[in-house]
């Protein structure tokens, strides 16, 4: 048997052994297999601390489990220190947007950090929920704000809470989002003002003209996001392509060379000339900066972030610019408080003179001009004193800045809550707390608004000390003021309306729905209703209500309307918007929670004042979902009374005109001799024009509209056709619009009137 073997062995060759290795190499045979127990792997505490708290980083873990964590050993313990990376990643992925207060180097206390920020977030929330209840009817009183003074947590947590808050998901939470947005307004105007108190008690030399325009953009709109930084970034930038072009002109200019940081004052006169017409070609040519001759009087020219933003300015925000780069590129300009026209000037002569004709006047609103004393005169029209050509300090500028922004909240009568004018009168008085005439203003504005009268009677007092002279304005005042104050003390609890109630039978719409008006076509939410008009006799006479054919005595609902204003409009006149949308109007959170796509939903307090509205609203939703327009009547109303709307009906006196549609009926059946569009068009020389909104309240605006003609057309009309309609001009047609703003909204551009002429401010500069 042997010999097989050795045969197959030689055939074959020899087997290659398991330990041999390559080339031959013997490999000592592996270990035997463990008999006794395998040793266990490395535990979580045994890992490095680093790893520890990258794990602890890393996964999904929230402040619960971190906490929980560090309950369970000492390694991890130390490893979830409050002072460490863990603490820190919880804070930074709970509230992204805090880590910008911290600095990388800062040894912060993370754990306290985080508890800080929660506690912040709950009593924002506990505060921002007790406002809709304490301040639904009436605005928040000027000490409504002082749980929110006494704050033991840091500010910027709190003002963080209310930032989540009005960035919650759009269509909700519309009352938290409405008092959140008045809380942290409150909030930064009162952190600005400190702030402007502390640059104004600076040395001269030491107030930036950009951080004051900057202060001043802040305070008026405290809901930006604006800060000095960013807005000297803008600048540096521009600072940059200005020094790049001039580079190209001479690279060997000092304001080339100049290092960073380094305060550069170029002294001759054609170096600096040269980095004015450089800043000229960067600014206007570049950059296509320029005057905004067409809007001048918006507001937003006198804020230097929309001056950065938009390129364009009126004369003193574009000057301050211009300023602040010429200084940083080593060439020293001062501003010229000129009247109607900011300026700048630069010395020709010897520094500091006192003489105006060593100067050039540099008008950034005309493209960087320079002007002679001569030319200045011819700016303006007329002649003016030395006076006007001196230097003005940083306090002058804001001064004129404030001003302008006083006249332009004058101005504005779109906005019922007059907040621009309120606001500059604030900055105003920040600068020059005792100046009576503004002192007068404000408290005018506040008694005109019905607001804040504890406040009023202490600017009254204030006053009374600075000049006694005004006795007689303020005993008026302080007389009306405290009346105020004792009806508001005896006004009842609020008012609970039915729609069950046999008072309100007539009552067809509810609080929710959004409405169309049929006369004007604006676009509105009923917020509250009355059963007839409850206005005064004054307010139904001037608003001419008895000539609607239902008169006084039909429901009337208050509006919120799109375009930002209140109103108190006839049932009449309003009909239900088959596309409804939402409304932009700034009190809308004041009553209403959510915006449900169709209809608004009411918030408690609102809902606690129309209990029975709500079903109401779902029920004419669905109903006109469906493509029905009486869905009051489904759910036991009295449909609502509509109007005639063509000339097949009898258009009596009474009747409700509706001046473009029943001209373009007229146009459609009239022959063309009697037809009222060509014979519009032929009187006016006009070649297919057509006023888009030819409607009873805008006759004045349309001058090329008189009544005479269209009633001597009708009159044509009437006698030589010989239609089954009677075509009757409305004698409504030539009077205000009806029912529209409410009787307070009504008075209060006669009020402001007069407030207007309170200040003497120039109307440019």
């Amino acid at each position: 048997m042997a010999a097989p073997e050795r045969a197959s062995e030689a055939e074959t060759g020899p087997a290659e052994s398991e330990a041999d290795g390559p080339e031959g190499l013997v490999l000592p045979p592996p270990p035997p297999p463990p008999t006794g127990p395998r040793p266990a792997p490395p535990s979580l505490a045994e890992l490095p601390g680093e790893l520890l708290e990258l794990i602890a980083c890393c996964g999904p873990l929230n402040a619960s489990d971190v906490a929980r964590l560090a309950c369970t050993c000492r390694r991890l313990r130390e490893a979830c220190q409050p002072r460490g990376k863990v603490w820190r990643e919880q804070l930074r992925l709970r509230w992204p947007s805090l880590m910008k207060y911290y600095n990388q180097v800062d040894s912060v206390n993370w754990l306290e950090e985080y508890k800080q920020r929660h506690k912040a977030g709950l009593e924002a929330r506990r505060i921002v929920a007790s406002f809709s209840k304490r301040f639904f009817s009436d605005h928040v009183p000027c000490d409504g704000f002082t749980d929110i003074e006494t704050l033991e947590c840091p500010s910027h947590f709190f003002e963080d809470e209310l930032m989540s808050i009005l960035n919650m998901e759009g269509r909700k939470g519309l009352t938290w989002k409405y008092y959140a947005k008045k809380i942290l307004y409150f909030m930064r105007q009162q952190n600005i003002l400190k702030k402007l108190k502390v640059y104004l008690q600076r040395p001269a030399d030491e107030q930036s003209f950009l951080e004051g325009a900057v202060l001043i953009d802040q305070y008026c709109n405290p809901l930006s996001d604006i800060c000095l930084e960013s807005v000297q970034a803008q600048v540096d930038d521009i600072v940059a392509k200005v020094r790049k072009f001039l580079k190209s002109k001479n690279s060997r200019h000092p304001s080339v060379t100049q290092k960073a940081g380094e305060v550069l004052i170029v002294s001759q006169a054609e170096l600096q000339r040269q980095v004015l017409d450089a800043m000229n070609y960067v600014l206007y040519e570049q950059l296509k900066y320029k005057g905004n001759e067409v809007d001048y009087y918006n507001s937003l020219n006198s804020y230097i972030r929309q001056v950065l933003i938009h390129r364009t300015g009126i004369p003193i925000s574009l000057s301050v610019l211009y300023l602040t780069i010429a200084r940083q590129l080593g060439v020293r300009l001062e501003p010229v408080n000129f009247p109607s026209h900011f300026l700048l000037r630069w010395c020709q002569g010897t520094e500091g003179s006192t003489n105006i004709f060593d100067y050039a006047y540099i008008d950034a609103f005309g493209k960087g001009k320079q002007l002679t004393v001569k030319e200045c005169e011819y700016l303006i029209g007329h002649h003016v004193t030395e006076e006007f050509y001196g230097v003005a300090t940083a306090k002058e500028v804001l001064q004129r800045m404030v001003g302008n922004l006083l006249n332009i909240g004058k101005r504005e009568s779109t906005d019922q809550s007059y907040q621009l004018l309120r606001d500059s009168l604030d900055l105003y008085l920040a600068m020059y707390p005792d100046n009576v005439q503004h002192l007068m203003l404000q408290a005018r504005l506040y008694f005109h608004l019905g607001i804040w009268p504890e406040k009023v009677l202490d600017i009254l007092q204030h006053i009374q000390a600075l000049d006694p002279s005004q006795h007689g304005a303020v005993g008026y005042l302080v007389q009306h003021t405290l009346e105020h104050i004792e009806r508001r003390k005896e006004e009842a609890g609020p008012d609970v309306k039915l729609h069950s109630e046999e008072k309100h039978k007539d009552v067809c719409y509810s609080v929710g729905l959004i409405m169309k008006h049929k006369r004007y076509g604006y676009n509105c939410v009923i917020y509250g209703w009355d059963p007839a008009c409850m206005m005064g006799n004054e307010w139904i006479r001037n608003m001419n209500v008895h000539s609607l054919p239902h008169g006084s005595q039909q429901p009337f609902y208050n509006v919120l309307v799109e375009d930002g204003s209140c109103r108190y409009a006839a049932q009449e006149n309003l009909e239900y918007n088959m596309e409804p949308r939402e409304i932009p109007h700034p009190d809308i959170g004041r009553y209403f929670a959510e915006f449900a796509g169709t209809h608004y939903l009411a918030n408690a307090e609102l809902e606690f004042r129309y209990p029975e509205d709500l079903r109401l609203t779902l029920a004419d939703v669905q109903k006109t979902g469906e493509g029905s327009s009486n869905s009051a009547a489904s759910v036991g109303l009295e449909a609502p009374r509509t109007l005639p709307y063509s000339c097949q009906y009898d258009m009596n006196p009474d009747s409700s005109f509706q001046g473009p549609k029943h001209m373009h009926m007229l146009a459609q059946i009239l022959p063309t001799s009697l037809n009222p569009k060509l014979q519009y068009q032929k009187r006016l020389g006009l070649k297919g024009k057509w006023p888009k909104q030819w409607t009873t309240e805008r006759e004045e605006s349309h001058q090329h509209t008189p009544r005479l003609h269209l009633l001597a057309l009708s009159e044509q009309v009437h006698k030589q056709t010989k239609m089954a309609t009677t075509v009757g001009w409305p004698q409504v047609y030539d009077r205000e619009h009806i029912s529209e703003f409410s009787g307070k909204q009504e008075s209060s551009m006669a009020n402001l009137e007069s407030l207007s002429q309170m200040s003497g401010w120039r109307a440019r500069s």
